[in-house]
């Protein structure tokens, strides 16, 4: 009896490429278009290319693009490279100054390994649905830069992401900056999410932005979900019941359990199902909102376990 044949385990012939200058990269992938594929971190690519999921005939290194790197406060915002790996983020004094959910959520990326060659850019423009980053990004209503040979353009966090691993990104474009507008004294921050094991992918997380007047009532409530849709889902009932109230723990109970009945899908698989997932997250929602309002950003909780 002959045995089964087994996955290739080695990526197909493809022409590589290294340019040192973010125009030289563009100029290549203008010139071979959608046979070329940008390499950042590549912690999703290279196993996609190994088991041949993935056969791009070009592939562009932006890992000598010096210039893609930064993390810069800037006039009311900060301003973060394409190529900045996760780990520097997490550990940058900006970052957690004036972007401080970014830094809550970076310890729930994966594992050290991954964090150290990951970068932002690489992370958005994957979409993966189950990613903390992209949920993260539609909570602080980032702004991304995205430049070709044929010009720049800037695109919001809602209107990026458009379906399951798929972006309003084309063939010749980078992800070359992301744009997170800096928030007030007044602006808190919770991230959290619920896993088999730390470093598996959640099945299901949720990210808070929470902006309160002086006399404590809600001014702006954005909370994003991840691995409960083919792609990150900003609720908008938590913004319709909590904005213009005193989010009273009744208030964002009510919040929490709206958003979970009316805002999402998730979908089912051996991994949870729809139910427990819509559960999960009615359970995140409330946790992460209680925690921003009362301006306590750490989960206490193990991402394993909780009050679900």
């Amino acid at each position: 009896m002959g045995s089964s044949p087994q996955p290739p385990v080695k990526p197909a012939p493809f022409e590589y490429h290294s340019p040192r200058t973010l125009d030289e990269a563009l100029t290549l992938l203008a010139e071979f278009g959608s046979d070329a594929k940008p390499l950042a971190g590549g912690q999703s690519l290279i196993p996609a290319m190994n088991f041949r999921l993935a056969t791009p005939a070009i592939l562009v290194d932006l890992n000598s693009i010096a210039a893609l790197a930064f993390v810069t406060p800037d006039a009311g915002v900060l301003r973060l490279g394409g190529m900045t790996r996760h780990r520097t983020l997490e550990r940058d004094r900006n970052v957690a100054r004036f972007a401080p959910l970014v830094s809550a959520a970076l310890p729930f990326v994966a594992h050290p390994a991954i964090r150290t060659r990951g970068t932002i850019g690489g992370s958005l423009a994957h979409a993966d649905p189950a990613a903390e980053l992209p949920a993260v990004m539609l909570a602080l209503n980032a702004t991304f830069t995205l430049q070709s040979r044929a010009g720049t353009r800037h695109v919001r966090a809602t209107d990026f992401f458009t379906g399951l691993f798929m972006t309003t990104v084309e063939p010749g474009v980078l992800l070359t900056e992301i744009v997170i507008p800096q928030r007030g004294a007044r602006s808190r921050f919770a991230f959290d999410e619920i896993s088999r094991r730390h470093g598996d992918y959640a099945l299901a997380g949720a990210a808070a932005a929470v902006t309160l007047d002086a006399d404590g009532t809600c001014a702006e409530a954005r909370v994003a979900l991840l691995s409960v849709g083919d792609r990150p889902i900003l609720s908008e009932q938590v913004s319709r019941r909590l904005v213009g109230r005193v989010p009273s723990p009744e208030a964002v109970r009510d919040a929490a359990d709206d958003a979970a009945d009316r805002d999402i899908d998730p979908p089912g698989d051996i991994h949870a199902s729809s139910r427990y997932r819509r559960q999960l997250a009615r359970v995140l929602i409330r946790r992460v909102l209680q925690r921003a309002i009362d301006n306590d950003a750490v989960p206490r909780e193990s991402r394993t376990g909780g009050d679900a």
